[in-house]
């Protein structure tokens, strides 16, 4: 170990995890020993008996580790048998297996931490009437259980954290990375308040709408949807309208900024709206991309030319066959995970890795000096 570092530094990737915590591992080995054969990846498991029931498993000793388990509790994709069926594992299934995994370090490590990118009952942050507050009753658990620091992406609400105010609780924005693959896959799209606005789908994306506005220099715009309340489908209370509040949309080009896309059915809808105004492209930045209800809905939107790209990030399970879609581009966290570990496995502050405003202004600058010469190429070929 060297003398900078917090402790030995060991990462677990949780099933469905693997290829995430593989390429995280690559990066770690470059940076710090060349490309060499030796891995930082712990060998665990969870064994299932017939029945269901299920048991965590260490290979090795990890003893005084700096440890790191990434954990996507969404991953739908991963499957085990119970009474002889095929059955995906649920959020629950995969919090389980969290827990045996820390169970089974039984406080052996020096430090543990956990990488959660969406977390879990995320969306079930607040009381309303008699119910449970089960994000908040997770975060105490793991604390409970001896868990230091937990980092997440772009949490639902981020005031969850004040469950558990004595503990580390780091909530990282993808938004660099975001403007970054837009850019890339978009380079004609023009910067400029001019040509570009933001837009919020409701009323709870708003601060993360500001901070793209604020960082960018853009004009931002919002909808707020308009709910039946006497009327209660699938555990929430319908969407009867979604009604915009902004300037003129004419001729411009919209990013719509969200944590997730769940059914899609309010991305969809909104976009039909911004069509309807005189939006040029649409384009939607969704941390998390569940696309529940299958790809269908958005498969005929974007044929109908309703949107132009969706942008989500690998943090979660993606469906296989979305990688195929035209319409679709994935935005890869996995160096950026690699970061947030590296600096603090060696103790370093986050603050600027949890502020990218320089790096995106230079990104933004680099951008539109490009698009700059290539105008000049252009009007001097002519």
């Amino acid at each position: 170990m060297k003398e900078s570092q917090y402790a030995e530094l060991s990462v677990i990737g949780m099933k469905g995890c693997e290829q995430f915590a593989s390429q995280v591992d690559y990066y770690l080995r470059e940076w710090r020993r060349h490309g060499g054969d030796e891995s930082f990846l712990v060998h665990v498991d969870c064994p299932r008996f017939s029945s269901g029931e299920a048991k965590g498993l260490l290979h090795e000793s990890l003893r005084g580790h700096d440890l790191y388990i990434i954990c996507d509790v969404f991953n739908y994709g991963v499957t085990y048998k119970m009474y002889g069926q095929e059955v995906p594992m649920s959020p629950d299934d995969h919090y389980a297996d969290l827990k045996r995994i820390i169970a089974a370090n039984a406080g052996k490590a020096r430090r543990v931490s956990i990488i959660m990118p969406m977390l879990y009952e995320g969306r079930q942050h607040k009381r309303s009437g008699r119910e449970s507050l089960d994000c908040a009753l997770m975060l105490q658990e793991l604390v409970n259980m001896g868990v230091t620091n937990i980092i997440t992406f772009d949490a639902h609400d981020p005031r969850v954290q004040n469950a558990i105010p004595l503990s580390g609780f780091d909530n990282v924005m993808p938004t660099y990375q975001m403007i970054k693959a837009l850019v890339r896959s978009v380079p004609d799209v023009v910067i400029d308040k001019d040509e570009l606005v933001i837009i919020s789908p409701d009323e709870g994306a708003m601060s993360r709408c500001m901070y793209f506005s604020s960082v960018l220099g853009l004009d931002i715009g919002m909808f707020y949807k308009r709910r039946n309340y006497a009327v209660v489908v699938n555990g929430r209370n319908p969407i009867e309208a979604h009604e915009y509040l902004g300037k003129d949309l004419t001729g411009k080009d919209v990013i719509i900024v969200d944590d997730m896309i769940s059914s899609g059915e309010s991305l969809i809808d909104v976009a039909v709206q911004l069509k309807e105004k005189g939006a040029k492209r649409i384009f939607a930045f969704a941390t998390f991309g569940l696309f529940t209800d299958g790809l269908a809905k958005f498969d005929k939107a974007y044929a109908d030319g309703i949107f132009t790209r969706i942008f989500t990030t690998n943090l979660v399970y993606r469906r296989p066959e979305l990688s195929s879609r035209e319409w679709y581009v994935e935005v890869n966290m996995c160096k950026y995970v690699s970061y947030i570990i590296d600096t603090l496995n060696h103790d370093y502050t986050l603050s600027e890795l949890l502020n990218p405003v320089k790096r995106i202004h230079n990104l933004v600058d680099k951008h539109k000096a490009g698009q700059a010469a290539q105008v000049k190429i252009n009007f001097e070929e002519a």
